[in-house]
């Protein structure tokens, strides 16, 4: 199997790519965001390029590894007859950045276009709010060799487009997926819109191409379409070449050229790409790669590890946020930024975790608490009462009393009934109000059992 993407994402600007109309097209009522520019009205001329659209695009291109091409950049029009399409035709750029890289896999150029409005068949309506917001093409050689290698690739790049912060996500996320297997001509899936629907396309392609080949049928170079409800690809055309689009440079769009101190300025003011800082993070704080892709998810979570690790040590602050940290984050349903927790909160848990101060069970309340809230860690601990941990003749003794107490449990133990032993474990927590730590716990119980 061979896999190529062109991946089309919208970059995060307030108006349009050639107009001054706004790109909230998502909470705006149909045909409202509009003007006779995005409209193309007949002598309707289109305002110079959007400067934050095409730095946005440089920065991306910069994060991909890409060579920023030196000569003059251009908008050409591509043409093609859709009722999404005012004008009959899409101005796309050539090349802004090319022969990039992302984990071994090539980037083959990045260039901008504008998008086209929503049309919905079901109803025959076209709402034009969302034409003409900037869009960036990311186009990848055909170097992925299997499903589960294209959504790798895919969640790198949201990682990458996240990180940047002039890209709108996976949300606006639209691929288009070619794939060919060996003997095959190449097809190409149109408009996908999310990481999982390019996989589940791939899969089923694949499937596809492959039982005809095993019957000797030809695999026809075409478009097809992903139905994400069933989770099938349909035929929608016999596959367009670039001859078919009849591109022509844009008369009405001026050229633009990229000097070399703009060039310099973006990768100054850049972000370090997560693909590069999860391997810094492997390197400079011997984390496993897992750990590390954990701590790198958010740009903001990376640069709070980073600060906490200057006071911590790095493995005990990696376990405790790569766990805990980001399992109260998951489950409150927001990112890290969302959360507010600070650093100064994260370090003064991890310091009474390292001093002994409270038990790990203690630790693990008190992050829960932390999300919004103002309150140190430790304030949080004295008002629940979890300062303290008992020491270890206390901890025998609430254990030979759970063990007195609870006959039944100790005879399904020596059943081998495992869950006995979490029940006589939370027995000893509640004699010692949760002040004892579960791993020495289980040690005693054990050792009182045989």
């Amino acid at each position: 199997m061979k896999c190529g993407l062109e991946i089309h994402v919208q970059l995060e600007t307030d108006s349009k790519l050639f107009c001054d109309c706004r790109t909230n097209y998502q909470d705006t009522p149909a045909n409202t965001n509009i003007c006779h520019v995005c409209l193309n009205q007949p002598g309707a001329k289109p305002y110079p390029t959007n400067e934050k659209a095409l730095e946005g695009a440089l920065k991306i291109a910069l994060m991909l590894d890409c060579k920023i091409a030196k000569e003059v950049t251009y908008f050409m029009r591509k043409h093609y007859n859709y009722p999404d399409l005012s004008s009959g035709y899409q101005r796309t750029s050539i090349p802004i950045g090319y022969e990039g890289d992302l984990n071994g896999v090539r980037i083959r150029e990045v260039h901008m276009e504008e998008d086209p409005g929503q049309y919905k068949p079901d109803t025959g309506t076209v709402d034009f709010n969302r034409s003409g917001i900037p869009l960036i093409e990311i186009v990848t050689e055909p170097d992925m060799k299997s499903p589960e290698e294209a959504r790798k690739f895919l969640r790198e790049l949201i990682r990458v487009l996240e990180y940047s912060g002039n890209a709108r996500g996976e949300g606006t996320m639209r691929a288009d997926v070619n794939i060919s297997l060996e003997g095959g001509k190449r097809v190409e899936i149109k408009n996908v819109n999310s990481i999982k629907g390019a996989y589940k396309a791939l899969k089923f392609e694949m499937v596809r191409q492959k039982n005809l080949l095993k019957r000797g049928v030809e695999v026809t170079q075409e478009t097809r379409a992903f139905l994400e409800a069933q989770m099938i690809t349909v035929s929608m055309r016999l596959k367009e070449e670039a001859e078919d689009y009849r591109y022509i440079p844009d008369p009405d769009l001026p050229p633009m050229k990229s000097d070399d101190s703009q060039v310099q300025g973006i990768k100054e003011k850049m972000p370090e790409p997560p693909h590069i800082k999860t391997k810094r993070f492997m390197e400079e704080y011997h984390l496993a790669e897992e750990h590390a892709k954990v701590l790198t998810s958010e740009l903001e979570l990376a640069d709070t590890y980073e600060d906490v690790v200057k006071e911590i040590e790095a493995e005990f602050a990696a376990l405790w946020m790569r766990d805990e940290l980001k399992r109260v984050i998951y489950y409150n349903k927001m990112t890290f930024q969302e959360s507010e927790i600070t650093t100064s909160q994260i370090v003064e848990l991890l310091q009474m975790l390292q001093n002994k101060e409270i038990t790990a069970k203690a630790g693990k309340r008190i992050i829960e608490q932390l999300p919004h809230s103002s309150k140190s860690p430790r304030f949080i601990a004295e008002e629940m009462g979890l300062v303290g941990i008992v020491n270890e003749d206390e901890v025998l003794n609430a254990a030979k009393k759970a063990i007195e107490e609870n006959p039944a449990a100790v005879e399904d133990y020596h059943q081998g009934k495992k869950a006995s032993m979490n029940f006589l474990v939370g027995q000893v927590m509640k004699l010692t109000r949760g002040k004892a730590e579960p791993g020495n716990t289980v040690k005693i119980l054990r050792d009182l059992l045989k």
